[in-house]
């Protein structure tokens, strides 16, 4: 019998996050979430238990509201990254959760990169 794609997405996502904790102790950790209409970054302290800073399509101070494509993903990770900048962070680890490191996710990256984000 099959895996549904729920079922290895969430396989998945628990393999990507626990090899990333095991490595990067003690950094934050770049959390993405993507959805057909909406994208959304937080930058969460896992030993605190809080979000310390967070960026989405969803905001209307971007003007992407309800779009999920590039263009998009490429201005919300410019925003996370001018954002954490602000909160004193400097470097984080990327948590792409279930999703593939492609297309939308990718773009997040490598904005949040070039924002001087180190991931």
């Amino acid at each position: 019998m099959a895996n549904s794609k729920r079922k290895l997405f969430l396989k998945r996502r628990l393999r990507v996050r626990n090899k990333l904790r095991n490595v990067n102790a003690g950094r934050m950790r770049l959390s993405v979430h993507r959805s057909n209409k909406n994208i959304s970054v937080q930058l969460i302290d896992d030993v605190r238990g809080i979000t310390l800073a967070s960026a989405s399509t969803l905001e209307k101070d971007l003007g992407m509201v309800g779009k999920c494509n590039i263009e998009a993903a490429t201005k919300v990770g410019a925003a996370i990254a001018e954002r954490a900048k602000k909160a004193g962070i400097e470097e984080a680890y990327f948590d792409r959760g279930g999703f593939l490191f492609h297309g939308k996710v990718k773009a997040v990256a490598d904005a949040a990169r070039e924002g001087g984000l180190k991931i």
